[in-house]
């Protein structure tokens, strides 16, 4: 099973990230951080640490991913994008509970899934309702993030292969600046809980901070003004 990399998948991407009219920004894009003669990804990002296995209706596992800025220039306002691929295409938007974590707060920020033409699902780390505009890597510097995931109950068995790309949003347009490795796990079906036990799916409805709705942008839209920018640059 392999990640698809296509043009729709990443107007999926673009389109996780970008502001609705609405939360659209008044004051200046940051530079970007991509050269137009690069022929590589100005940020290298690689996941790691997370489990093998994740039970389903069980708790969260932790895994990083790491952001490494190759280039002399500062890269700011980076929302990863995480897609999450099944190998039944089973699973569904409301079944992962992934939350990230960023300096400007203690407490996680959630992620909200939404599924593509393909069956693929995308979690773009946005937050606007909690203030969170990004993170910024300085030049020749890595950042780490620390993210949590768990599986509800009804999540179905099966090999699941996760991959981070890493988008520069620019007003209502973005830059594709990176993408990982692949992070390969397989959903176990659930278990009987322990009595009083708080899983993924609680944690979900109670949850730990104000998850706006992702910022979806229809491919028309971009394809007729709102992506400026060629498809992102792949690492060769």
């Amino acid at each position: 099973m392999r990640l698809r990399t296509p043009a729709s998948l990443f107007l999926a991407v673009l389109a996780a990230v970008l502001p609705t009219a609405a939360q659209a920004r008044t004051e200046a894009p940051p530079p970007t951080c991509a050269a137009e003669d690069d022929a590589d990804f100005p940020l290298t990002a690689r996941i790691h640490g997370g489990p093998d296995t994740y039970t389903a209706g069980g708790g969260y596992g932790t895994w990083y991913l790491q952001l490494t800025n190759t280039t002399d220039r500062s890269c700011g306002d980076i929302h990863p994008v995480v897609v999450l691929v099944d190998e039944k295409r089973e699973l569904r938007a409301s079944q992962p509970v992934l939350e990230f974590y960023a300096p400007d707060r203690e407490q996680p920020h959630p992620v909200r899934f939404e599924t593509t033409d393909e069956d693929e699902l995308v979690g773009a780390f946005v937050d606007e309702y909690a203030g969170f505009a990004g993170f910024t890597v300085e030049p020749g510097r890595t950042f780490t993030v620390q993210v949590r995931l768990a599986l509800t109950s009804d999540a179905v068995a099966g090999e699941v292969v996760a991959k981070a790309a890493v988008v520069q949003r620019r007003e209502d347009d973005g830059d594709w600046v990176g993408q990982s490795d692949d992070y390969r796990f397989r959903i176990e079906p659930a278990s009987g809980k322990e009595a009083g036990a708080t899983g993924p799916e609680e944690l979900a409805r109670t949850g730990v901070g104000t998850a706006g709705p992702l910022l979806t942008v229809a491919a028309v839209a971009l394809l007729t003004g709102g992506l400026t920018r060629a498809p992102a640059r792949r690492r060769r």
